[in-house]
């Protein structure tokens, strides 16, 4: 008899987490590995954040909290919201999830009926299809271009619809080419999906990590319309350093925050209680840890660019925002995942190969790491290049 679901045999592992994996194997044996293949920065929690979640543990805050967060932490992010955003919340169109990971999954899976048709760009941020797969629908892969800077168009949104496609996912800034959509390019793919009545689903957990004379725009803030079309995911990981805390939330019109309130009901319960206290100092508290990130992200990603800008053999778009770089590695002649064991079995390197994302003529690299580490790793990468 075959124990396991359809829905979970139609899962790929994790390619990120893989690489990552091995990596960390490979440095336990005492191997010296330049590693960027990261997602979290490098940066430790802010402290006041940290005492926060301390004073609240020793003061007992270990107990159930509603299965959508504190109010106080939801009163938090409604305010956020407005500040930054420009956007209106009541707090019981707030979510709390444990981390933007499965805030994204409850999102889905409050909206997505089985046959239903996802759009989502590629190249894509690795869960994206597993998830939409696994609440029974069906994802659609639209392959966007370098040259129009890994975005999706309004003309390629609109060909790919079908009458079962329900809801679109954008992610800005982007993960993994570091694209970030500008208001015209998001009113134009709004305007497609007011006329035809799909959902929007807006991944924003890098909206502070932007660089250069770029802007983040939240699409539910640019009409009632969209507001009431748009599901906004966000969380607490890239901005303040909370990785580990597992912190994330969502907003949405009311009948689909209802939804998804239901779901955490009888699956989440609630994120780690002490957890939440630290996220309400993180929103409420001093703000300048975001501003020095993003200027050391930015300088960062300033020096990856000359270097890869210069490499034989790959191309690069600059990246607007995150701290990835998508890096095209077509005429290096060899598919992403070989490519990606060749670098770290042979130069110590550790990439994400293009295919976790939906592109094998591809690999990511982060810089949220150490200059010392970033300059080693892409002389070992220039070197690869040159004698591949």
């Amino acid at each position: 008899m075959d124990f396991i679901s359809e829905n979970a045999s139609s899962l790929t592992p994790s390619l990120t987490l893989a690489v990552t994996n091995k990596a960390k194997e490979m440095k336990a044996r005492g191997e010296q590995v330049f590693g960027l293949a990261g997602g979290e920065p490098d940066k430790d929690t802010p402290e006041n954040i940290k005492q926060a979640a301390i004073k609240a543990l020793n003061e007992g805050a270990t107990k159930y909290t509603p299965s959508v967060g504190l109010p106080a932490l939801r009163e938090a992010i409604a305010a956020k919201l407005k500040r930054d955003n420009g956007l209106e919340y009541g707090i019981d169109q707030i979510c709390v999830t444990s981390g933007a990971k499965p805030a994204v999954y409850a999102a889905l899976r409050a909206v997505i009926n089985p046959g239903d048709e996802v759009i989502i760009p590629s190249p894509y941020w690795v869960s994206y299809p597993s998830m939409v797969q696994l609440c029974g629908g069906t994802p659609v892969l639209v392959e966007t271009k370098a040259e129009n800077g890994w975005k999706i168009t309004a003309e390629e949104f609109e060909n790919a619809m079908t009458p079962r496609t329900k809801l679109i996912i954008v992610n800005s800034p982007h993960n993994p080419t570091g694209a970030v959509y500008s208001e015209e390019e998001l009113r134009a793919i709004g305007e497609i999906a007011v006329e035809e009545d799909i959902l929007i689903l807006a991944d924003e957990i890098y909206e502070h990590l932007i660089y250069g004379d770029a802007t983040h725009v939240s699409i539910a803030a640019l009409s009632p319309e969209l507001y009431n079309l748009t599901i906004t995911v966000n969380g607490f990981s890239k901005a303040y350093a909370m990785t580990g805390w597992r912190l994330g939330y969502t907003a949405a019109p009311a009948e689909i925050a209802k939804a998804i309130k239901l779901s955490l009901d009888h699956t989440a319960s609630n994120a780690t209680t002490f957890c939440q206290y630290g996220a309400i100092e993180a929103l409420n508290g001093e703000q300048t840890f975001i501003a020095d990130l993003k200027e050391e992200y930015d300088f960062r990603r300033q020096y990856v660019y000359d270097r890869l800008s210069k490499m034989p053999k790959i191309h690069v778009v600059e990246p607007k925002g995150a701290f990835y770089f998508f890096i095209d590695t077509t005429e290096l002649g060899m598919g992403s995942l070989d490519l990606c064991e060749k670098l770290l079995e042979r130069y110590k390197v550790a990439a994400v190969p293009g295919i976790a994302f939906g592109n094998d003529h591809a690999i990511r690299i982060s810089y949220c790491t150490s200059l010392d580490v970033l300059k080693e790793g892409l002389d070992r990468l220039e070197e690869f290049c040159k004698k591949s």
